[in-house]
């Protein structure tokens, strides 16, 4: 398991966030080559996040590039950033499925030999993508992870974004069970009011209740509140104890239906708890009463 419960962009033509993202905490950075760089700074920016990734100790913060659009740059970027060995780029405005097949074919060309395979997030911004999620989700083994971005998808449904979220919840549902049904980790979209930490929080929560595993981040002050929601609690790493010790029992001693607390336990059940176990034991979280 990775720790992905935050990806915080940080523009690729800042040189001195791309110094300093290996003290910002969060698990993922994405060096972001798009939305955050003039189409003018776009080459000065591809030198400077080749040269961090390069040269930067980014300690256990997993290095991801987002890209340019297909239909833009990507050729152009891929190329320059694949050889200076990223964990992942992260893909924006992906439609379908040849998308991502098209983004492979660039990535293996561009690798070195015994460089460690580069993955894709792939971030999905349109209605087309987000009705075509899953197909994207499982289009190759490479694509480990699915994100929303929820400005761009709202403006393309004509809506208007609200702090709410009303209009992006049926997105959110879709791109959750995609990424469960393809085994990739759903990550919800940015919290955009950088002052707002109530609302970031809440929103935050909710996406969990949802089943988000993760939520990007444009704010470097958003990242503990995230990482506090995302985390186990004691109780939950307790639950997770109790349901697979419960497991093992019913296991050696050759019972079929097992329960818990007056609730069968099913697979679902198990995987879940098996989740919150491996995410505690990455954390350090003990169980507790």
């Amino acid at each position: 398991m990775s720790l992905r419960r935050t990806l915080l962009f940080i523009p690729g033509n800042n040189p001195g966030m791309l110094q300093n993202g290996g003290v910002l905490g969060a698990d993922a950075l994405a060096f972001d080559l798009e939305d955050a760089v003039a189409p003018r700074e776009k080459d000065a920016a591809r030198f400077l996040v080749g040269h961090a990734l390069r040269n930067v100790d980014y300690g256990t913060s997993e290095k991801v590039v987002r890209i340019n659009a297909l239909d833009t740059f990507a050729a152009i970027d891929i190329p320059v950033i694949i050889p200076c060995r990223p964990d992942a780029l992260l893909v924006p405005k992906v439609d379908s499925a040849e998308d991502i097949h098209q983004v492979v074919a660039m990535i293996k060309a561009a690798e070195r030999p015994g460089q460690k395979e580069v993955v894709i997030f792939a971030l999905i911004e349109t209605p087309l993508g987000i009705e075509n999620a899953f197909q994207i989700a499982s289009a190759d083994k490479r694509v480990v992870a699915i994100c929303l971005g929820a400005e761009d998808y709202t403006a393309g449904l004509g809506a208007e974004r609200t702090k709410g979220g009303q209009e992006i919840f049926s997105a959110r549902t879709k791109i959750v069970n995609a990424a469960m049904a393809a085994g990739v980790h759903p990550m919800d979209t940015p919290w955009t009011d950088v002052t707002d930490e109530t609302g970031l929080v809440e929103d935050t929560v909710f996406a969990k209740q949802l089943g988000f595993k993760g939520k990007l981040t444009i704010n470097p002050r958003h990242v503990d509140a995230i990482h506090k929601v995302f985390n186990p609690t004691p109780k939950e790493v307790a639950w997770a104890e109790r349901v697979v010790a419960i497991l093992k029992e019913a296991e050696a001693q050759g019972a079929g239906a097992i329960s818990l607390d007056g609730k069968m336990i099913d697979k679902p059940i198990v995987d879940r708890a098996e989740r919150v176990i491996a995410l505690a034991k990455l954390l350090g979280i003990e169980g507790g009463n």
